[in-house]
């Protein structure tokens, strides 16, 4: 089911692919301890850590935003159909997201921004489908939009590959399957800078990955921040000096979710990130150096 929020006249819909215990929070956090549990265990359970598993909860889902006169798209998750092994859970998907975004009243046709926080494997699956054999971009009249810096250092990369890092040999896949065939629809991000007037803003926020960007968006006094993964995991604006094991720059990456955080709380701003369990957003308090969330 999708859940929507109304920010003046910008109607945002959540359009989950998927979501469950899915991580471990010892591999999937270098800094995890067992006893950051009992002292969140009053918001943790039940919507963000499953018990029983000991496994994070986590959402795969896309953000849809409709202004009166633009559809965007945030994120693509994984998608169907792709090679991803060794990570089985995602390999050769077959989910109803299309039919989830068909629910929420757009067709793929009608997107005019298809924007991606990063560029690692569960923010682009979308971008393609499989179409008679050959990955074709999902939104025919869309314009992709991510950092020139991102798109530089994964191509880099892909000339100096090892071959044992699994996170590696599944990025090089979705360099070929969803990212590559939809180059000719791609405007690179070299700045900050609004992408439509005072409505949506493209901010560079490098940390998690060098290129990371996160976008704004402003209605009638009201607005909300999209933060890819700045922030996984609720257990990180709670505890901003928490990186995950995929933050590539780890003391950018801390600065960044602390002055995320303190925007979002200074502004009035609605957080949405890209994996948070139910309700999947919240805004942001701040007493002294530390942040707590307010669910909505």
């Amino acid at each position: 089911m999708n859940l929507s929020w109304q920010l003046g006249d910008t109607k945002i819909t959540r359009i989950e692919e998927l979501i469950g215990p899915l991580f471990d929070p010892v591999r999937f956090f270098p800094d995890f301890h067992k006893d950051l549990i009992k002292k969140h265990q009053d918001w943790l359970l039940p919507n963000h850590l499953d018990m029983t598993s000991g496994r994070i909860i986590a959402s795969m889902h896309s953000w849809l935003v409709e202004t009166p006169h633009h559809k965007i798209l945030i994120d693509g998750c994984i998608g169907n159909d792709k090679d991803r092994n060794p990570y089985r859970d995602w390999h050769q998907m077959q989910t109803n997201w299309p039919a989830k975004l068909q629910y929420a009243g757009v067709s793929p046709a009608e997107i005019d921004y298809v924007l991606c926080t990063h560029l690692h494997v569960d923010h682009v699956g979308w971008n393609t489908q499989l179409i008679d054999g050959s990955w074709q971009p999902t939104f025919p009249r869309a314009r992709y939009v991510f950092s020139k810096v991102e798109l530089a250092q994964l191509e880099q990369s892909l000339q100096n590959l090892d071959d044992s890092d699994q996170f590696a040999l599944v990025n090089k896949k979705t360099y070929y399957d969803s990212i590559a065939p939809i180059l000719g629809q791609t405007d690179l991000v070299v700045e900050s800078h609004d992408l439509i007037s005072d409505r949506l803003s493209i901010q560079l926020t490098p940390g998690h990955t060098a290129g990371s960007i996160t976008l704004s968006v402003a209605s009638e006094g009201e607005g909300a921040r999209f933060c890819g993964d700045i922030c996984h995991h609720p257990l990180q604006a709670y505890e901003p000096w928490m990186n995950s094991a995929y933050c590539e720059l780890p003391n950018e990456a801390i600065d960044a979710r602390r002055t995320l955080l303190e925007t979002c709380a200074e502004d009035n701003l609605l957080l949405m990130p890209a994996h948070f369990g139910p309700s999947h957003a919240a805004y942001v308090d701040r007493r002294g150096d530390a942040f707590s969330l307010r669910w909505c």
